[in-house]
C-alpha cells in the first residue's frame, strides 16, 4: 500500500514539472518582440555656405547742418519748415535785432568821435611840424602832437573795428541756409527766447546720399566677401543701387544691442528720397557648414546636440554640435559631426541613448 502511495506522488510530480515546462515554454514563445522606433536619417557633409544678411535702414544725406544762431535773442518770425527745399542764403527765421541794432549806432557814434579827434590830432601835429621847421617851438611839444596823433588814430581803429563787429552781430539775427538743401528739423517758433548755438534747423544738403542701418554687433566680425552692398527700395525692389561701407559707429546702441553704420551710395535713385526705406543685402566669405532641417537640433545639457546613428548595430546617441547659425526652417553646424554621420532628422522626439531604431535613409539636399 505504501508502494502504491509513493508511486503516485512521484507520478504526479513528474506530470507537474512537465505541465510547467511546457507552460514556461509556451509564455517564451508568446513574448512579443519590442517594436522599433522608425525615424528617418539622413548622411552629412560639409558644404560651402556662404551667409547673405538683408537688413532694412533709411535713405539719409551725405552731409547734414545743424544750423543755430551765433547771438541770443527771441525769435520774431520763421520761414522754412519741416520737408522745405531751401537755397544757400536764403533766410530760415529771425530774432529781435533791437539790441544789436543799438550796438551799431553806438558804434558808429564811436568812429565819429575818433574821426574827430584824429582830425584835430593831425591839424595840431602838421602845425607842431610847420613851427619845428622854422625853430618856433620846441621839440617837446612837436613829439607830444605826434603822441596824441597816433593815440588818436588808433583809437580810430579799435572803434572801427568795434562798429564791424557790432554790424557782423547784427546780421547773425538773420539765420541763412548755407547750402542748398531739404529742411528735416525745425525747433524755432515764434515769440521763443534762444540761446546762442542752439539747434533751430538742420538741412540736409543736396547732393550725395546714405543708407544708414543698425547692425548686430556679431556680424560685424565676419569676413565680407565682396566691398559693396545692394540696395533697393522697400516699396519698389526693383529701383536698385550699390554703396560701400562708409562710417561704423565706435558705441553700441545699449537698448537694441547695435551698431550704426553708413553706406555711401553709388548713385542714388530719383525715387530714394530722404527717409525712403531701403534694404541691404550683404553676402560673407563661404565657410564649410553642414545644413540639417531645423527638426534634427535636440538638446543635452542646455546645449545645441543630434541623434546620431551607429551603423554598426542601429542604436542612437545624442551628440553635442556647435552651432554656426539658425535659419528659417534649418540649422547650419560647423563642428561637432564628421563627413558620413547619420544623423536622425525626424523622429527623434521619443528616443534615448543605446536605443534601436528602423532607419529610413534620406539623400541630402
Amino acid at each position: 500500500m505504501n508502494a502504491k502511495r509513493n508511486y503516485s506522488l512521484g507520478g504526479w510530480c513528474a506530470v507537474s514539472i512537465a505541465v510547467l515546462t511546457l507552460a514556461s515554454c509556451q509564455g517564451e514563445a508568446m513574448l512579443p518582440e519590442k517594436e522599433k522606433t522608425t525615424v528617418r536619417a539622413r548622411s552629412v557633409d560639409f558644404v560651402d555656405h556662404r551667409q547673405t544678411v538683408t537688413l532694412t535702414g533709411e535713405v539719409v544725406a551725405h552731409v547734414q547742418t545743424n544750423l543755430s544762431f551765433r547771438v541770443s535773442g527771441q525769435i520774431t518770425e520763421w520761414y522754412a519748415d519741416v520737408g522745405s527745399h531751401v537755397t544757400a542764403g536764403e533766410i530760415l527765421a529771425r530774432i529781435d535785432p533791437k539790441e544789436q541794432q543799438a550796438d551799431v549806432e553806438a558804434s558808429e557814434a564811436s568812429v565819429r568821435a575818433a574821426e574827430a579827434s584824429v582830425r584835430q590830432a593831425s591839424s595840431a601835429f602838421e602845425r607842431q611840424k610847420a613851427l619845428l621847421a622854422k625853430n618856433s617851438t620846441t621839440q617837446e611839444a612837436f613829439d607830444q602832437a605826434q603822441t596824441a596823433l597816433r593815440t588818436a588814430t588808433g583809437s580810430l581803429d579799435s572803434a572801427r573795428a568795434r562798429l564791424g563787429t557790432s554790424r557782423d552781430a547784427l546780421s547773425y539775427t538773420e539765420l541763412r541756409a548755407d547750402a542748398d538743401g531739404i529742411v528735416t528739423e525745425r525747433k524755432a517758433e515764434a515769440g521763443q527766447v534762444v540761446q546762442a548755438a542752439q539747434t533751430m534747423f538742420t538741412v540736409a544738403r543736396d547732393g550725395p546720399r546714405d543708407a544708414i542701418f543698425n547692425v548686430y554687433e556679431s556680424l560685424l566680425f565676419e569676413r565680407p566677401a565682396e566691398p559693396k552692398i545692394k540696395l533697393a527700395l522697400v516699396s519698389d525692389p526693383s529701383v536698385k543701387t550699390e554703396g560701400t561701407v562708409s562710417e561704423v559707429s565706435p558705441t553700441i546702441d545699449t537698448a537694441t544691442g547695435t551698431v550704426r553704420v553708413k553706406v555711401a551710395m553709388d548713385e542714388t535713385p530719383e525715387r530714394m528720397t530722404l527717409g525712403a526705406p531701403v534694404t541691404g543685402l550683404g553676402s560673407f566669405a563661404p565657410t564649410k557648414l553642414m545644413i540639417l532641417p531645423w527638426t534634427a537640433l535636440s538638446a543635452r545639457d542646455g546645449k545645441p546636440a543630434v541623434w546620431v546613428v551607429d551603423e554598426k548595430d542601429s542604436t542612437v546617441n545624442l551628440r553635442p554640435v556647435t552651432m554656426a547659425s539658425y535659419e528659417t526652417g534649418r540649422v547650419l553646424i560647423s563642428g561637432g559631426l564628421v563627413k558620413g554621420d547619420t544623423v536622425v532628422i525626424d523622429g527623434s522626439k521619443m528616443l534615448r541613448p543605446g536605443q534601436v531604431v528602423d532607419v529610413i535613409k534620406e539623400q541630402a539636399e
